[in-house]
């Protein structure tokens, strides 16, 4: 006679198969989640590329790029530089936008009460957050993987456009630029599925969210370079390693992108946001498994 127990664990693979099936149909069906990814790709363009390149085109690079001179504006503007390049918005910006990714994606379900009619018929609890956490997760890197294509492919046309080089970065360093934006922007995702949870709605959750990421570490961050006993703890706040890791990718120097720190070394970024991810994405599945759904 076959156990109860041994069918409930081959059944929950493809239980948790389903549910990712289903949260990612019902992202790609939800106008918001086309909305919170569009404008980020179009910022990213913009701020990456547009303005440098008419800041390099009318010779007015002081005052529109950081003060870079022309000739490093211009290769930053390469597809060698697009791994350097397309992380440093993420920190600050790209990270604020997923968070109220992640918080719409969780939060919502709470105000039309899609939540309570799927943690009571069918997957588990912890299937049907578990599918969540994981298509946020694979909705990342599907982003990242765009955002990496299309300013590649607007590096190579301004790259062609001056008659510079059409070289692209080595494959490490493709790989490093990836994984870096993927770490920065799950973070930030699993950031807003906690706190659209906790709140149990997506507009707290999103004025929380952006408050934190915007202006509250910021703030800590200035207290902890006056007071060093909590700078500690500041120099491992979320923000601090998100922006640690991409500075990490920075090649040229002068100011830096809003977001964009030195405060953590390459690795020791990665483990913090290693730890955030999982802290972040555990604490969303123990609430909705914990908590009363009414």
């Amino acid at each position: 006679m076959t156990d109860r127990g041994t069918l409930d664990n081959h059944g929950a693979f493809p239980a948790l198969v389903a549910s990712v099936r289903a949260e990612l149909l019902r992202l790609r069906k939800w106008p918001a989640f086309w909305i919170v990814l569009g404008t980020w790709i179009l910022l990213n363009l913009t701020f990456a590329y547009l303005f440098n390149y008419l800041a390099y085109t009318t010779g007015s690079s002081t005052r529109m790029s950081n003060g870079l001179p022309r000739d490093a504006l211009l290769q930053q503007m390469l597809p060698a530089a697009v791994p350097e390049v397309f992380t440093q918005g993420m920190a600050l910006f790209g990270g604020a936008l997923l968070l109220v990714l992640g918080a719409l994606a969780t939060g919502s379900g709470y105000g039309w009460g899609s939540w309570k009619t799927a943690l009571t018929q069918g997957p588990s609890r912890a299937n049907v957050i578990g599918a969540v956490v994981l298509s946020l997760a694979l909705t990342v890197v599907a982003l990242v993987l765009v955002a990496f294509a299309v300013d590649t492919g607007v590096a190579m046309l301004i790259a062609g456009s001056q008659g510079q080089s059409l070289a692209l970065p080595s494959m490490g360093r493709i790989l490093l630029g990836i994984g870096s934006g993927a770490a920065i922007l799950s973070m930030w995702t699993l950031a807003g599925a906690l706190v659209g949870t906790a709140a149990r709605g997506p507009a707290l959750a999103v004025g929380l969210g952006l408050v934190w990421v915007l202006v509250v570490e910021n703030l800590l961050r200035g207290v902890g370079a006056i007071f060093s006993p909590i700078q500690a703890v500041t120099d491992h706040l979320p923000g601090t390693a998100a922006g640690s890791l991409a500075g990490s990718m920075r090649t040229v120097s002068g100011p830096a992108t809003p977001g964009v720190l030195s405060v953590l070394s390459r690795g020791e970024s990665l483990i913090v946001l290693a730890v955030y991810v999982m802290l972040f994405a555990g604490g969303t599945i123990w609430l909705v498994r914990r908590r009363d759904m009414a």
